[in-house]
């Protein structure tokens, strides 16, 4: 059983025989699209941009050529670890702490604006140092609670606001589309509105060419045709430099023309993240431009301001996830069969985890098996395959500890607005809501609108048992301190088999 193959499928969702349908009821052509270095890029329509431009005065920095290991001040992050620190400079963690011996010695993520003695080891192409984006106007986090995007989208000219688009056989308009991809990925709304116009005018101009509506992000492949589709290729992307940049996994961009570029040591998760699309589109001399203060950015602050104005801290410093267990009932053996793997999508970052209830049959069947609240919270969203658990009882995911469930059958489960306590029965497991191989339920955390991790500094802890990364995704590890380590497979087997034990029962 392939417990969580669902995963790469998420985004080829909105591709469905409906879509097609659409697409040639259009009158378009069955040739392929035009390379994306045929679709315009236009300027906006100040009608559609409400907000005021923000000049940025400040200069850039100069960043100095020294000799290799050149000791240099950098002032932390919000969510930065010492890991990914070590990467963006080029150096290791044990040099860091060689020259920063105050350090404590377990650390997760950083008070913001501490200052670190890093020693730098500059490399070749790096990039900008201009900062296009706070990390939370690339999050779907507390930045975007108060943002009306369905008045914003009516209220411009632009196509976006008399759209419709079939997705899953419901029709939606041009911003219920924008709003379903910012919720599924966690991706800031204002950013993916302002990606839309950049890219091809969509909140400000009418009268685009079918082939421009049918691929308005610059994605040419063929299954990424629509709004919806185009939406999720580039959640996607941005959610690859994101968290490869918050996670060290990410150490260069490889630009459209093959070229790369290394973004610099002092940049930001938010406008890596940016960097990592614009990638996508551009070679070097035009990324060059779309990464700078007169690029992209320019498109935002026309519609939306000053996008610092809107910035927030979403990780504060040593961030610790609260108690949780394991999610299914005590004195049940369950199976661990997907280790740190995609929430959504099949990109990073790797934040889920997937448990197997025990089971007579294979693949899809029916299971009795409960799945269980990892903690205390509020349901504030029930509904297909999905169960969503507020820790902090506000009813807004954007805010505060989120546990996300998916593959959650209809049958049985929780009604949203239902107060749950620590291992109460939310639903049952099952292979609802995408491709896969076998029942099973799939967990993910968020703080703040930032999927956390399920391995490394601050790994999924669910009854003390801890995640730990393998080599790719859905391998990985759940030790129990040094008594026990099991190994995730799509498998049964006795080194994934797992026992929730209640409190009555002695430990492994």
């Amino acid at each position: 059983m392939n417990a969580g193959a669902f995963a790469s499928q998420h985004r080829r969702r909105f591709l469905l025989g409906v879509a097609w349908a659409a697409f040639f009821a259009a009158g378009f052509s069955g040739c392929n699209p035009a390379p994306v270095a045929t679709l315009p890029v236009p300027s906006p329509s100040p009608s559609a941009t409400p907000a005021a431009s923000a000049d940025t005065a400040t200069p850039l920095p100069t960043r100095i050529f020294s000799e290799p290991g050149q000791i240099v001040d950098y002032a932390i992050q919000s969510g930065d670890t010492l890991e990914a620190v070590a990467v963006h400079f080029n150096t290791t963690v044990k040099d860091i702490r060689k020259h920063n011996p105050d350090l404590p010695e377990k650390t997760t993520t950083f008070a913001p604006g501490r200052i670190l003695r890093v020693p730098l080891y500059f490399a070749s192409f790096t990039g900008t140092p201009f900062h296009m984006l706070p990390d939370s106007e690339v999050v779907a986090g507390p930045a975007a609670s108060d943002f009306n995007g369905r008045e914003f989208v009516v209220s411009s000219p632009g196509y976006l606001k008399t759209y419709t688009e079939f997705v899953f056989s419901n029709s939606l308009t041009g911003w219920e589309v924008v709003a379903t991809v910012s919720r599924d990925f966690s991706v800031n709304p204002r950013l993916l509105l302002a990606l839309l116009e950049y890219r091809s005018g969509a909140v400000s101009r009418t009268g685009q060419s079918d082939a421009l509506k049918a691929y308005p992000l610059g994605s040419t492949d063929i299954t990424d045709i629509g709004l919806g589709m185009q939406l999720s290729w580039a959640a996607e992307m941005l959610n690859e430099g994101y968290y490869g940049w918050r996670t060290g996994r990410l150490k260069e961009l490889e630009l459209a023309d093959g070229r790369l570029s290394r973004p610099d040591p002092w940049q930001n998760a938010g406008t890596v993240a940016v960097q990592y699309l614009l990638a996508r589109w551009f070679g070097q001399e035009e990324f060059d431009q779309a990464a700078g203060p007169d690029g992209f950015i320019r498109t935002y602050e026309r519609m939306f301001g000053d996008p610092f104005a809107y910035a927030v801290e979403l990780l504060p410093g040593n961030l610790e996830q609260p108690v949780m267990q394991l999610p299914f009932e005590p004195n049940k053996v369950w199976t661990y069969t997907g280790g740190p793997h995609s929430v959504w999508g099949h990109g990073l970052p790797w934040a889920a985890v997937d448990f197997a209830p025990p089971s007579e049959e294979h693949g899809c069947a029916a299971s009795p098996e409960w799945v269980t609240a990892v903690a205390a919270g509020l349901v504030v969203r029930s509904g297909p395959a999905t169960v969503v658990l507020d820790l902090d009882y506000d009813g807004d995911e954007h805010t505060g500890w989120i546990v996300f469930y998916y593959h959650m059958a209809e049958n049985g489960r929780v009604a949203a607005g239902t107060r749950v306590a620590a291992g109460d029965p939310i639903g049952h497991p099952s292979c609802e809501g995408g491709r896969a191989t076998g029942t099973h339920v799939h967990i993910a955390r968020r703080y703040n609108g930032e999927w956390i991790s399920a391995g490394g500094p601050l790994a999924f802890n669910l009854s003390n048992w801890i995640v730990g990364y393998g080599e790719t995704a859905y391998q990985g590890t759940l030790s129990y301190y040094l008594e026990a380590e099991l190994q995730a497979c799509d498998c049964v087997s006795p080194n994934n088999r797992i026992m929730h034990f209640s409190a009555a029962t002695a430990t492994p």
